[in-house]
């Protein structure tokens, strides 16, 4: 059953129109749109510093003082334009009131930036048909624009997936749709005005810059030649349907040397960081999150480090472990859905050579296929790609520092000392020999095939 919405919010960017929409929902009776009520620089409108009441500071000091006046106003429909460097603080509560019905805003971004820059040239953001506007052309910024573009991507993903999970809907407009009546009249009556047979847009406002672009950006050709290096349909995005993993802080480990060192180990990497940890002094394992920040609290100066190992020679390790350490039944699964053709487990030890790269290479190509959720069997650990198993420890804590295993006696050095731990005094792990038969260029290539997340992420070579 649906909600009657009691508020609204108009999630925009500068230069969508947002301003265009305000004055059209102001003419309604019984319906306000407050501004930009949480812009940081200004309270609903340029020069104003209170608002139905409401101080800045007062703002500052807690937002939804605001909002709660601004929303609560019953037999009225009230609301606000919010852009993603609005106040954060207010996002939460706004988009899990379900009372509040949510318009979502877009224009094309490239009309978006250039509008903005003019305006920001000119000083003049509206326009009525009595007022001339300033002529002016601009000069294209790539990285710039491509600044804009992201956190605006950035912040409708944030709110279609927050409405997503919530099992709500918001009204979706295009810049074209705020001069149509038709819409403006399907936009009140979702909003609950069905009393309302037609609404007509604003007409005290016009439009700025009809120019064509070329006339607007004086860099015009410079302009085109950037945008073709673009990618506005994700053609080069890598798919990832890997799983979202935990930062896994029960398998963190950290030593008392110096002013402390802790490790964030990747599940199927080198075998010799834990035991050299160790080595350096009293230790402590087993964390929960709680234990891990009063350990990190406890040890100011401290310095936490994970090791990368090439995916080629992981995917080597985890393929060994399946053949030796594995159960039973999972070699049996292998063997009997997921198309690694292992021989009875008896013949396991003595495998010749030739037949571990066969194995092997239908190995990676079950990793492949498993990393792209196109099998039964969950990702583990030891296998699943290195740039998920970190982004995992991010969503607690970043490790300072990310090693690789062929680099260690390097890396370490300056880790070492930034932990306040004498390098000179302290024997360096090396890394592991890697078997010869990993140089096969299909094996190299099926781990490519596999891993490229990693690849890319890391600059791991072939």
């Amino acid at each position: 059953m649906t909600t009657a919405f009691r508020s609204f919010v108009i999630f925009a960017e500068m230069r969508t129109g947002s301003n265009l929409l305000e004055a059209t929902l102001n003419a309604i009776k019984g319906v306000t749109c407050f501004g930009e009520a949480f812009n940081p620089y200004m309270m609903g409108w340029p020069d104003k510093d209170e608002l139905q009441g409401i101080t800045r500071e007062e703002r500052e000091a807690d937002p939804l003082v605001l909002y709660r006046k601004l929303t609560d106003r019953p037999g009225h429909l009230p609301g606000f334009r919010y852009f993603h460097d609005h106040d954060p603080r207010v996002f939460d509560t706004m988009i899990e009131d379900r009372s509040c019905a949510k318009i979502v805003l877009t224009r094309n971004p490239l009309d978006s930036y250039v509008s903005t820059r003019l305006a920001w040239a000119t000083n003049q953001w509206k326009l009525n048909e009595t007022e001339t506007p300033i002529p002016a052309t601009i000069a294209y910024d790539g990285a710039e624009f491509r600044q804009m573009v992201t956190a605006t991507e950035r912040f409708q993903r944030r709110i279609l997936h927050r409405l997503q999970v919530s099992g709500q809907a918001a009204f979706w407009l295009g810049y074209e749709d705020l001069r149509d009546a038709e819409v403006m009249t399907g936009l009140m009556h979702w909003l609950g005005r069905t009393d309302l047979a037609r609404v007509e847009p604003a007409s005290d406002q016009v439009p700025q810059n009809p120019r064509e672009l070329a006339e607007k950006v004086a860099n015009f050709d410079e302009m085109q030649a950037d945008l073709t290096t673009l990618d506005p349909f994700m053609l080069r995005r890598v798919p990832n349907f890997e799983p979202r993993r935990g930062p896994s802080v029960p398998g963190f480990r950290a030593s008392e040397a110096g002013r402390g060192l802790l490790f964030m180990p990747v599940q199927g990497g080198p075998d010799g960081i834990a035991p050299w940890l160790a080595g350096l002094g009293a230790g402590q394992s087993g964390f929960t999150q709680t234990t891990l920040r009063q350990w990190k609290r406890q040890h100011p100066g401290h310095r936490s480090f994970t090791v990368l190992r090439h995916p080629l020679r992981r995917a080597w390790s985890a393929f060994r472990r399946l053949l030796t350490e594995a159960s039973p039944e999972l070699r049996v699964l292998m063997r009997q859905v997921h198309r690694v053709p292992l021989p009875p487990d008896a013949e396991l030890p003595a495998l010749p050579e030739d037949r571990q790269i066969a194995l092997f290479e239908a190995f990676l190509d079950f990793l492949r296929r498993n990393l792209n959720a196109q099998t039964t069997l969950p990702t583990h650990a030891s296998w699943a790609s290195q740039s998920e198993v970190v982004a995992g420890f991010a969503r607690f804590v970043a490790p300072d520092m990310i090693l690789r295993e062929d680099r260690l006696a390097e890396d370490l050095l300056p880790l070492l000392s930034a932990a306040g731990i004498d390098p000179a005094n302290v024997p360096l792990p090396q890394a592991e020999r890697q078997p010869d038969l990993l140089a096969i260029k299909p094996l190299r290539q099926a781990a490519r095939q596999a891993y490229l997340r990693d690849y890319i992420a890391f600059g791991f070579e072939d």
